[in-house]
């Protein structure tokens, strides 16, 4: 069995506590990580610290090529790290290889950006109070970044972390989830091991909350950038201090159907939104309003397409859906589906739960006030709302606490205006599922759905500092 070591900075290290994780599928053991303390976790940000000397003084070039051969190695061994995935997470087979292609497409995408990314003068005389001089700014590193990511795509969003973050010119301390250790290290390990990595720029450390925590509070990182719950964010937010905090939080996807839009179409593509990685999706879509005149056609369309999804092994090339990621999240799921029930809601397919895997369920006849569509299920749970048009649709998808994408599917233009100009959300996506997400745009919420943007070039701004320059003549 693979076991996961602690980088600090370039060398590897193991203790003797060590945690197992076992197969969400069939609970055999997967993987071993050690269990590190705050000890650990200061040792690493101390490297880290060291080490942005180097990192400062790197040159792009060599950044760039750093995170393209990591790129090309992540493709040479995609078998083994979507392999890895699988095992740790319950992802299926074909989704884990799409997000392997992801990782290696943001990579790219974060070197491809940093070539491109500059500061620009400034015309300082332009006010009357103003003076010729030569003035400019420029984007500078920030020294040490702290990344703490989640279980749902356990490769990509660590990508999207240190992809940015290293290629500015950080240092970086990573925290991955404790269900995927291998798979963060097995990454980590090809960034340490290219013939272009900078010599302690990258640590790695597992743990849960008393990792976390050593890292948020501590003075050396400068940005703090997280991915996960609400209530983390909200802890994080509290204690880490004067520094940059990026947060990408929860969600509570909405869509509208509208009765000019294409229903097979629509029906199609809330199937997969709603069902894609068990539901285990910050824009899984989970309510969508549909306008009274056309509700029972879609309700009838929406139960067959979720019929068509393969359900089972995640190992098996043609599943869709495999389980979720523990036991809990099946009894959780399953309490959101009676709850419903009790409050007067349907269940247009049975709600079923089968080798630790929650079979898809569409829900009907749900109001506002159920909580099944006011909290993030995170589960393959989806619920149908009647409303009387758009008008009616709006401030119900508004009402909520969060605010990461929402969708409409339309054909009338003068909707689709009033879609982009009135959702309260970090994105809008017109005639597709909330859930469409590319890795090259600007990525993140509103509201409670946390604070700051992903996507290489959003996240660089995030990790840099700019520095003005004035020089008088």
């Amino acid at each position: 069995m693979n076991s996961a070591k602690i980088f600090f900075g370039s060398n590897e290290a193991t203790k003797d506590e060590i945690s197992q994780r076992r197969s969400p599928y069939n609970k055999r053991v997967v993987s071993t990580a050690p269990v590190c303390d705050a000890d650990d976790t200061i040792k690493a940000l101390k490297i880290a610290q060291k080490a942005t000397k180097a990192t400062r003084a790197s040159t792009l070039s060599q950044r760039c090529n750093w995170l393209l051969d990591v790129a090309n190695n992540l493709a040479l061994n995609k078998e083994d790290i979507a392999m890895t995935i699988t095992d740790e997470v319950g992802k299926p087979l074909a989704f884990a290889r799409v997000e392997v292609d992801r990782a290696i497409e943001t990579l790219t995408l974060s070197a491809e950006t940093m070539r491109t990314m500059h500061g620009e003068t400034i015309n300082t005389d332009a006010m009357a109070s103003g003076k010729k001089t030569m003035s400019f700014f420029r984007r500078e590193p920030v020294g040490v970044v702290a990344a703490i990511t989640p279980f749902n795509f356990p490769l990509n969003l660590v990508a999207h972390k240190l992809g940015p973050a290293l290629v500015a010119g950080n240092a970086v301390v990573l925290k991955p989830t404790p269900e995927a250790p291998l798979t963060a290290y097995k990454f980590a390990k090809l960034f340490i091991n290219s013939r272009y990595a900078i010599k302690d720029a990258l640590s790695v450390v597992y743990g849960d909350a008393e990792v976390g925590s050593a890292l948020v509070t501590s003075d050396i990182p400068r940005v703090v950038s997280f991915t996960g719950s609400v209530p983390v964010g909200e802890i994080i937010t509290k204690s880490a201090g004067i520094k940059k905090v990026g947060l990408e939080l929860g969600g509570n996807a909405a869509t509208f159907i509208d009765k000019s839009a294409d229903l097979d179409l629509a029906a199609n593509r809330c199937a997969l939104g709603a069902f894609i990685n068990s539901g285990q999706v910050c824009i899984s879509l989970q309510r969508i309003y549909v306008d009274a005149d056309i509700y029972d056609e879609f309700a009838q369309k929406m139960a067959e397409e979720t019929k068509k999804l393969k359900v089972g092994s995640p190992y098996d090339e043609e599943t869709f859906m495999g389980p979720l990621i523990d036991d809990d999240a099946c009894e959780r799921a399953m309490s959101w589906v009676q709850s419903a029930i009790d409050e007067g809601a349907r269940a247009l397919l049975e709600p079923k739960v089968e080798d630790r895997t929650f079979y898809p369920c569409v829900m009907a006849d749900v109001r506002d006030d159920m909580a099944i569509v006011c909290e993030e299920v995170f589960a393959p749970i989806v619920s149908l709302v009647k409303v009387n048009g758009f008008d009616d649709a709006l401030p119900r998808m508004n009402n909520s606490p969060y605010g990461l994408q929402f969708s409409v599917f339309t054909n009338d233009l003068s909707l689709t205006n009033r879609a982009i100009d009135e959702l309260d959300a970090g994105g809008v996506v017109i005639n597709d599922m909330p859930t469409l997400r590319f890795d090259i745009q600007p990525y993140g919420g509103v509201k409670l759905s946390g604070v700051g943007r992903e996507g290489p070039k959003f996240a660089i701004e995030e990790m840099t500092e700019i520095k003005s320059v004035i020089i008088c003549r």
